[in-house]
């Protein structure tokens, strides 16, 4: 871990629920939304094989009422 990230979490531990809650949202602004989770990455991964052996049906086939 970086030092500034060591720095980040032994201060955050000292600080009161109701700062941290506002640090969390503070943090958050300055990450992308449009960025990938590993649950995401498992997904495509996970959608992409089934394409590829076969395995999805077409909107066409599906009764949709």
């Amino acid at each position: 871990m970086s030092p500034i990230r060591n720095q980040l979490l032994e201060i955050i531990d000292y600080m009161p629920m109701r700062e941290q809650i506002l640090l969390l949202e503070i943090a958050q602004r300055f990450v992308p939304d449009d960025i990938a989770t590993p649950d995401d990455l498992a997904a495509i991964k996970a959608a992409r094989a089934e394409y590829q052996n076969g395995e999805t049906i077409s909107h066409e086939d599906i009764n949709w009422d």
